[in-house]
């Protein structure tokens, strides 16, 4: 096992902190941004960049609603997001172990 073989999109330690925090809901939940903002501590601007390579990725959803001040965006974590955090944390504990 080597670092290569860890995802390097999730490896990235506030991309990490956001999947684990949206693989922690029930499938099919979903934070709104400035919950998730709160939770992770990013500031917005970083939290997008994050969101957007997430969502390019087909990790995330992220769904907006309404307009101007009474818009809302939520994320949700994807099956494939979900099913990549699995892949990246057996990676990691394989490495840990000497694997």
């Amino acid at each position: 096992m080597t670092t290569e073989e860890l995802d390097p999109l999730i490896h990235v330690p506030a991309r990490l902190r956001i999947v684990a925090t949206l693989a922690a809901l029930p499938d099919g939940d979903a934070l709104s941004f400035t919950r998730l903002q709160d939770m992770i501590g990013l500031t917005p601007g970083n939290l997008i960049t994050h969101l957007r390579k997430l969502e390019d990725a087909g990790y995330v959803d992220t769904e907006k609603t309404g307009n101007g001040t009474a818009s809302r965006t939520t994320i949700a974590l994807t099956n494939q997001g979900r099913a990549a955090l699995d892949t990246y944390t057996t990676a990691l504990r394989d490495l840990l172990a000497g694997f």
